[in-house]
């Protein structure tokens, strides 16, 4: 790293997700800052971290004996949705932030998720105040033992993330073709981002048949596995339609149905066992489930690796040494947050492993808040990116909770 001058500072912010998922952030601070920005921009980060520590206002010891017990049930079903919820959050990161291709970010209708770079910045700064107020909403839950509660607290804040994370994404790609000399992205036929979250939705959907205990495979539960994997498998079938269609290559055009073909059998016979343990539930039933749920994640897996093949991409944009500066630092912001939300459904998770009178429960509600705080020192400064268009220009927050 180059040295700096005496007025100029680094903050370092290292973020490490469980599947190798790791970027560094270095924001430098000179002598331009206006005196009255930085003011209000750090009442402003200190706003969102009282709130974001408040929810463990009571100490750790005090949680521990006035909590409730969760039910077994509940502690289950929570561990199911931090697995869940993490997932999804570092598959996005990892598509959309890690890989820092400079593509446009596709909604789920098809169309951009914003149609400008001021849109997307407005919805984002909208998205992290929320998430700051679920952040707060999931601490005070599990300070009342309400584990039913602070899951689907979770299972919001996983969709917000996701949200604010193809929001970071496709506002970096829109400041980035904006600079001089950039030229845009060449659509392909098939979007990678898509058609990835669909394998991903279908492989957790059918994981779920697997792991849940028979017990808990409510038919509620039932439900909505079959309609996750029927969504899945239509936007599946309706992107390989459409490849199939412009592709001028005889043999990619046949392909595709067929991989449509192979991929709607046997979700066929998986759905009629799914409908067979819902009205009879049994082991074997289930094990049913299980075998036939093989054959459709093999054919999901078969159909994306063909349609995620670079012919059918398209090209990313082309940009210079300032389009790219502009991308990372909103990239690295949006990181920023993902990476501590990763970090405090972990910590949830392993909450929810132990009894209220765990030994190691007074450190796990540590981490917790430090991930909360995390949480907002990271919103904090994806707005402050998205506002300049570049590294946030701001000091080190006031005794700040690194993540390690």
């Amino acid at each position: 790293m180059p040295s700096l001058s005496a007025n100029e500072r680094v903050w370092t912010i290292e973020m490490r997700m469980d599947l190798c998922l790791e970027i560094e952030l270095v924001y430098f601070t000179g002598p331009c800052m206006k005196k009255k920005r930085l003011k209000a921009a750090k009442v402003n980060q200190l706003d969102l971290r009282t709130m974001a520590s408040s929810g463990s206002g009571k100490s750790a010891s005090e949680g521990s004996t006035s909590a409730p017990s969760g039910s077994l049930q509940q502690r289950r079903k929570l561990l199911s949705v931090c697995d869940a919820c993490k997932g999804k959050m570092q598959l996005v990161a990892d598509l959309l932030l890690l890989s820092s291709e400079t593509r446009p970010v596709v909604g789920a209708e098809g169309p951009p998720v914003a149609e400008t770079f001021e849109a997307c910045r407005d919805t984002v700064i909208a998205r992290t105040k929320e998430l700051s107020i679920l952040t707060h909403d999931i601490q005070s839950q599990l300070n009342m033992g309400k584990f039913a509660e602070v899951g689907d607290r979770l299972v919001e804040m996983g969709d917000l993330v996701i949200s604010l994370t193809e929001c970071s994404a496709h506002a970096a790609y829109l400041a980035a073709v904006g600079t001089p000399g950039a030229q845009p992205c060449l659509p392909g036929l098939v979007d990678r981002y898509k058609v990835t979250r669909c394998r991903h939705e279908v492989e957790q959907s059918c994981g779920a048949l697997r792991v849940t205990p028979l017990a808990d495979l409510s038919p509620q539960l039932l439900l909505e596995v079959s309609q996750n994997i029927s969504r899945s498998l239509k936007t599946l079938t309706d992107a390989s339609v459409l490849a199939s269609d412009k592709s001028k290559d005889r043999f990619a055009r046949e392909q595709f149905k067929l991989g449509v073909k192979c991929m709607s059998t046997s979700a066929t016979a998986l759905l009629a066992c799914v409908k067979e343990l819902k009205t009879s539930p049994s082991e074997l039933s289930r094990s049913r489930c299980v075998l036939f749920a093989g054959p459709l994640v093999q054919s999901v897996h078969a159909l994306v690796g063909f349609a995620t093949e670079p012919q059918f991409l398209g090209r990313a944009a082309a940009v210079g040494a300032e389009g790219k500066a502009v991308q990372t630092a909103v990239l690295g912001g949006a990181m920023s947050v993902v990476s501590a939300c990763v970090l405090l459904t972990q910590g949830l998770r392993d909450i929810s492993q132990q009894p209220e009178n765990s030994t190691k429960m007074p450190d796990y509600r540590e981490r917790l808040r430090n991930s909360a705080c995390a949480v907002s020192d990271g919103c904090f400064l994806l707005s402050l990116a998205l506002r300049e268009r570049s590294s946030p220009r701001t000091l080190p927050p006031v005794n700040s909770h690194s993540v390690n």
